[in-house]
């Protein structure tokens, strides 16, 4: 042999390589004689099961559901109470939590100018009188006298008539004023302008007060709390969708459970600053257990007039730059932005350049592009 003809060191070193070789061909001959084949063809077909997209149909039908909006009590009626003339405040009858009947006396002025003010007008008033009753006086005597031929003139008695009639016209003219000046120390007596319930109270007796000026504390203000105002605002896109005939469910937070019905009572009709409609739902109280300010989850019903266009939920892709799903159009895929409208546990009304019928690739995600090819 080959190996016998080397020099001792070099035949050792490659026997011992020899004896390496053939161990390592036996072991790797054992362990693949207990594997089985691999099949290529599987792996292949596990690869095509996994690039393939399931797909879903755009359907088309009438969609009513209902919107949670949150809302919140406000008094029926609210009235910030203002003295109408100067003056200081001399008894004030009420407090805040007071409940009151319309017309009650609540707070009372005091104006010592005005007093005088109406002893000047009935002073100017008596004086008007009784010119009046004086000129009439005189005017009857003179056309009593005129009845003899010659004896009064007919411009003496003209201007008698005229007379009588300026001096009747003053004395009227300053029994306005007298009734104007009691209007206006009628003024000084603050009443209740309905019923409701005092909330704050802002004066105390002694205390100067004058006519609102807008940025002045109102002395008293009083809430009708009876019936309470419940007041939503209606997202622009819903606003033509407010099923107006349906009952509307609430929930207050502070009682929780405790669901309650009625219906809309009245409408905005225009869109606010925060572009939604306001609407209100009047809410009995008369147990007063309602407070104005309480929060509310609102359930409005909405109905849509026209067959709406409906996707499964999971077909909507979102980012934060668009909403759009993903459409089979010959066999690639279009990506169609959408706007989401009303929603269902499995579908969602959706608007965009779709139509019934269309294909559409569910459970998709971004990594789809635009033009793909879909299986």
């Amino acid at each position: 042999m080959i190996l016998n003809n080397l020099k001792p060191p070099i035949a050792n070193i490659m026997k011992l390589k020899y004896i390496i070789l053939l161990s390592s061909i036996s072991l790797m001959a054992a362990c693949a004689g207990n594997q089985k084949p691999v099949d290529l063809t599987e792996t292949k077909k596990t690869n095509q099961k996994a690039s393939g997209y399931e797909t879903g149909k755009v359907s088309e039908k009438a969609l009513s559901s209902e919107a949670r909006l949150p809302g919140q009590l406000k008094p029926y009626n609210e009235v910030n109470l203002f003295p109408k003339v100067n003056g200081f405040v001399k008894t004030v009858f009420v407090d805040r939590g007071t409940l009151v009947k319309k017309g009650q006396l609540l707070v009372t002025l005091e104006a010592p100018e005005m007093e005088s003010q109406l002893q000047a007008a009935d002073s100017r008033y008596m004086q008007a009188k009784e010119n009046a009753v004086a000129s009439k006086e005189k005017y009857q005597r003179l056309k009593e006298a005129a009845k003899e031929p010659g004896s009064v003139s007919p411009l003496e008695l003209d201007n008698a008539l005229a007379k009588m009639k300026a001096d009747d016209a003053m004395a009227r003219s300053e029994s306005s004023i007298v009734a104007s000046v009691r209007t206006m120390q009628d003024y000084l007596n603050i009443r209740a302008p309905f019923d409701g319930m005092i909330i704050q109270r802002n004066v105390s007796p002694g205390a100067l007060v004058a006519p609102g000026k807008g940025t002045d504390l109102p002395m008293l203000i009083l809430q009708d709390t009876r019936k309470l105002r419940l007041e939503v605002y209606i997202p622009e896109d819903f606003v033509d969708k407010v099923d107006l005939k349906q009952q509307v469910k609430f929930t207050f937070n502070a009682m929780p459970g405790q669901e309650q019905t009625a219906k809309i009572s009245r409408s905005a009709n225009a869109l606010g600053s925060m572009r939604s409609e306001a609407i209100e739902i009047d809410v009995q109280n008369q147990n007063g257990i309602l407070k104005p300010g309480m929060y509310a989850e609102v359930k409005i019903p909405m109905l849509s007039g026209a067959k709406s266009l409906l996707v499964p939920n999971n077909a909507i892709i979102r980012s934060t730059e668009r909403e759009y799903v993903i459409a089979v159009k010959d066999g690639k895929a279009a990506l169609i932005d959408i706007k989401e409208g009303l929603s269902r546990h499995d579908s969602t009304e959706v608007f965009g350049n779709l139509k019934a019928n269309d294909i559409i690739l569910k459970n998709a995600s971004d990594e789809v592009k635009d033009g793909t090819n879909i299986n």
